[in-house]
């Protein structure tokens, strides 16, 4: 079955029904936000083998690559923001001054209003459904648009959201730039996005016209250095190997280029062939029919990585096969210069640029003279290196001795800075993205006595009874 795009009649439709819902307070009971929340989980455990197959259409994505990173953490986390709710909308009693203590002062979670997400291909599920579940969680109803890239992922989950959902609250709205552009021309009071920056710029310029807050989850060059010597060289390559094929590194957070000591980059390379033998032992290796590799997303993004092979000043060392219009093997290229075709922008996809450097300090300085990562990756048992990342460099997350580990830790904010995004989700902060912290102040009458000194006319009494700058005492160094 073909996807069929929304009318620009149906678009405007849609929001303004989620408005009304919004207004007459439909999401706003916890039962509701409960209800909602376990059926995004049951849709995902019931469904399981159709999305799957929905992804391999898109992507050829063995299953084993859609349940772990998008259908299993879709039903936990819908699960645990279930069982959070009282928690996490508790109003707050902030501890005041003495002067202020007999004042209701409260902080309430409140729901912004009504959202719009708009997701990607590359993980079609699970960048738009944790960012939903934070909605849904906050009372927040949310228009959902997937990426046209993936049409049998975007057609699944126009098929699956009437079925499981309030269709008053939540909705999908399938199209492509033009049907993208009338929902960014609509009034939002949260925005969502997960892409490329350019189109990033796009939605940011498109929610300050009329001041919506938004989140930007946008890729970057996520730079890996591996502290030869004081790290196992074989266990490094193999995890990054295992990032970099994951989903032939079309995710913003795959492992971009590699800092290693020029000493040791001959048993880096060495290192990367052993894994990839053992990660794909048939004949054609990646690209063997056996091997359930994924395809790169469109013949469009195929050449485009076919040409920075072309364009690279760096040595191929394992390798460059290229099959039909969407197949790349896992590709190792050495000696990479910083001014080199690989070095230009994100890859997003599975070539690994190695570029040899003198010591760390090299590789700090050049990571510090790129826009911020979303990522950086550090292989190393040494605790001054790790410091030495912590303290001198800038990023989303700095993850260390792994590639991908950070998006399975829901207890932490997932987020860029920079030109690799702004605001984060995952677990409790995907619901803290679509709420407002709403202040409650109720000053009681009682308080008049000392309340009525700040009324003129003015007096010497009552600027000796009132807080004066010369009364503030200032700690000592």
């Amino acid at each position: 079955m073909a996807l069929t795009y929304a009318t620009i009649a149906h678009i405007q439709s849609a929001h303004a029904e989620l408005q009304k819902t919004f207004r007459e307070q439909k999401t706003l009971p916890l039962e509701y936000r409960r209800r909602q929340l376990l059926q995004v989980a049951r849709m995902f455990q019931d469904n399981q083998e159709s999305l799957c197959n929905a992804l391999y259409l898109d992507l050829s994505r063995h299953k084993l690559e859609v349940s772990m990173p998008e259908i299993c953490p879709t039903i936990l986390a819908a699960i645990r923001a279930a069982e959070s709710l009282e928690e996490w909308n508790r109003p707050e009693k902030p501890k005041v001054e003495e002067w202020r203590s007999s004042w209701d002062t409260t902080i309430y979670t409140v729901p912004k209003g009504v959202a719009l997400i708009i997701g990607p291909w590359n993980y079609p599920f699970g960048t738009v459904m944790l960012p939903l579940i934070g909605a849904i969680a906050a009372g927040c109803p949310c228009i959902v648009k997937p990426s046209e890239f993936a049409p049998a992922c975007a057609l699944k989950l126009a098929e699956l959201f009437p079925k499981y959902l309030d269709s008053s609250a939540y909705r999908i709205v399938n199209g492509a730039v033009a049907e993208t552009t009338a929902l960014l021309e609509l009034k939002w009071d949260h925005i969502f996005f997960t892409g490329g920056g350019p189109v990033g710029r796009i939605v940011a310029a498109a929610a300050a016209k009329n001041v919506t807050p938004l989140t930007l989850e946008l890729g970057s060059k996520s730079p890996v250095f591996i502290d030869a010597g004081k790290t196992d060289i074989e266990l490094a390559a193999k995890r990054i190997l295992w990032g970099k094929q994951q989903n032939a590194a079309q995710i913003c957070v795959a492992p971009d280029y590699i800092l290693v000591p020029r000493e040791h980059q001959d048993a880096t390379v060495e290192a990367f062939k052993k894994a990839y033998k053992t990660f794909w032992p048939h004949p054609k290796g990646a690209l063997d029919p056996l091997s359930e590799y994924s395809a790169i997303i469109t013949p469009r993004h195929h050449v485009r990585l076919l040409e920075f092979l072309r364009r690279t000043k760096g040595t191929i060392v394992h390798g460059g096969n290229a099959e039909g219009s969407k197949r790349l093997e896992p590709t190792v290229v050495a000696n990479v210069g910083l001014d080199d075709a690989l070095m230009e922008e994100e890859l997003f996809g599975p070539i690994i640029a190695i570029v040899p450097i003198d010591n760390l300090q090299q590789a700090i300085q050049i990571i510090n003279e790129r826009p911020i990562p979303l990522v950086i990756y550090v292989f190393t048992d040494s605790e001054d290196t790790k410091n030495e990342f912590l303290r001198s460099t800038r990023s989303g997350t700095l993850t260390l001795n792994d590639t991908f580990a950070q998006l399975g830790v829901h207890e932490m904010p997932f987020g860029g800075q920079g030109e690799s995004g702004y605001g984060s989700y995952l677990g409790k902060f995907s619901f803290d993205t679509f709420v407002q912290r709403r202040s409650y102040i109720n000053v009681p009458p009682a308080a008049e006595p000392f309340m009525g000194l700040r009324y003129p006319p003015y007096t010497e009494e009552a600027y000796q009874a009132l807080p004066a700058p010369a009364k503030i005492v200032i700690p000592d160094n």
